[in-house]
């Protein structure tokens, strides 16, 4: 019996703070995707990318030549943009701007959601019933990589 592959979805504060930093929890989990591990397929939405040049380009456009060099090499599938009528279902949910995230991490059949938005994502934990985990980057490096790990020696 094959194992099934685990799909994470970055929120783009993931991406970023992995960018900027070549420490902490962020950055490992940048470096991991970059091995193209044959188990763990990293995601991410087409919203989070135009978030994510827009920041980079505003705050520290010195670092947008790093980002599209690496990039390339963290081999993300991309989700396309959620629409109007799907943003609109979870309206309510959760801070409106995070909507399109939660969207495409549910529409990507994603196992769990990395963010470090911890302030609005925590509150949709309490809301209902999604597929999908969300964690920090620091609770899917120091609890849920090792259990994906130790599976994947069973």
């Amino acid at each position: 019996m094959t194992k099934k592959d685990v799909n994470v979805f970055l929120d783009s504060n993931v991406i970023i703070s992995g960018l900027i930093s070549d420490r902490g929890a962020p950055r490992v989990i940048l470096d991991i995707l970059s091995l193209e591990l044959p188990f763990i397929v990293g995601v991410t939405g087409r919203y989070n990318i135009i978030e994510i040049e827009r920041n980079l380009k505003r705050k520290v456009p010195r670092i947008f030549p790093f980002y599209k060099k690496l990039f390339s090499k963290l081999n993300l599938i991309i989700f396309p943009i959620p629409s109007l009528k799907e943003v609109i279902k979870y309206a309510g949910h959760i801070a409106d701007k995070d909507i399109p995230v939660l969207v495409s991490a549910i529409k990507a059949e994603t196992d769990f959601l990395i963010t470090g938005d911890k302030k609005d994502f925590d509150r949709l934990k309490i809301k209902g019933p999604y597929l999908l985990k969300i964690v920090s980057p620091a609770e899917f490096i120091d609890v849920i990589l090792p259990a994906i790990l130790k599976d994947r020696e069973k």
